[in-house]
């Protein structure tokens, strides 16, 4: 009887696991899915290299990994085209192969040989799988998975970039507002990555994209559902208060239509919305090149805004102290406005 199961006679080599993993992959086809017995077989298998894949790249926990094989298996995962096999596979895959899966792929897509990042690279030639990994929040037994996938890849400028500007990108404003709880919120942690990781890449994506990108931010702000106008709140002001994003804060706080959305936000019920909406809203007060018609509504509707904001309180220290203080330059603006008898002045 043999042992090898356990104990292998001797250690597979970097090509040895990756051909084992490419084939057990291949195995899950058409066929093998829908026989039940065949099934187990090649998920067992699968599993099994995983365990393998895991091990060399991580090390077992008494030996650390060899560096010059994480190198190999780095080199052979995409010269085989396993990457891809990876993704495409993710959706027949049982849970601790896929958690294998995750922890793997983020190892590999971190791992340089001679300076260049073969796994990054090796998806800049195949841009088709994170298109793949995004649809896949529609799929919820795989969302978290591909999340936390998409997540690692977004970590690099040249990944995020294609997200941001591929026809997948529009899907991530339904998935953020899906009606499980816990893929919602994973899409948005996704989709804040995108939006604040690689500054410059971002202002450069708004920049050519500014319509129809706010046109749909717009509605997750006057979203029925409290997490997405919170979050897509708070999100705001973190990508457009980054400096290479200037411009567009400029151009943002020149239109009237978002500065009505904000003032709706200050009516919230919830004070952590009010709070939020204030940081944005005083921007547009603040701006000293405000347009006339952005002047008009603040001087037509000074009076509710006054109440407003004289009821509206931070809380306690010090960030409390520098709110009042903003607050207090804001209701003199407000104040100023309402007095003008020309509103071009």
């Amino acid at each position: 009887m043999s042992f090898s199961f356990f104990k292998a006679s001797r250690p597979k080599t970097p090509q040895e696991v990756v051909k084992a993993m490419k084939d057990s992959l291949v195995a899950l086809d058409t066929k093998t899915v829908v026989e039940v017995k065949a099934l187990e077989k090649a998920l067992e298998e699968v599993e099994k290299n995983f365990v393998s894949l895991r091990c060399m790249l991580c090390g077992d926990g008494e030996v650390e990994p060899n560096t010059d094989q994480v190198y190999q298996l780095a080199l052979e995962v995409c010269k085989e085209d396993v990457l891809a096999l990876m993704i495409h596979k993710l959706p027949n895959l049982g849970w601790e192969a896929r958690k294998d899966l995750v922890h793997c792929w983020s190892i590999l897509l971190k791992q340089k040989v001679d300076s260049r990042y073969c796994s990054v690279e090796y998806i800049e030639n195949h841009f088709e799988l994170l298109d793949f990994l995004v649809v896949c929040y529609d799929n919820k037994e795989i969302a978290l998975n591909c999340g936390l996938m998409l997540r690692e890849c977004i970590k690099f400028p040249t990944l995020a970039k294609y997200i941001l500007e591929s026809a997948s990108f529009e899907l991530f404003f339904k998935f953020v507002e899906l009606p499980n709880f816990d893929v919602a919120s994973d899409a948005f942690s996704t989709f804040k990555d995108l939006l604040t990781k690689h500054g410059t890449v971002v202002a450069e994506y708004l920049t050519a994209h500014y319509d129809e990108f706010f046109d749909q931010y717009e509605k997750l702000l006057t979203s029925s559902n409290y997490v997405t106008r919170r979050q897509s709140l708070k999100l705001l002001s973190e990508f457009l208060l980054e400096p290479p994003s200037s411009h567009i804060m400029k151009r943002y706080i020149q239109e009237v239509r978002y500065l009505k959305v904000m003032m709706t936000l200050l009516k919230d019920s919830s004070k952590n919305i009010q709070i939020s909406a204030f940081h944005i809203f005083k921007v547009f007060v603040a701006n000293p090149n405000k347009p006339r018609e952005v002047k008009v509504i603040l001087a037509k509707n000074h009076g509710k805004l006054l109440e407003l904001l004289h009821n509206l309180s931070a809380g306690k220290g010090a960030e409390d102290e520098q709110f009042e203080e903003e607050k207090e330059l804001i209701i003199k603006e407000i104040d100023r406005l309402s007095h003008l008898s020309n509103p071009d002045h």
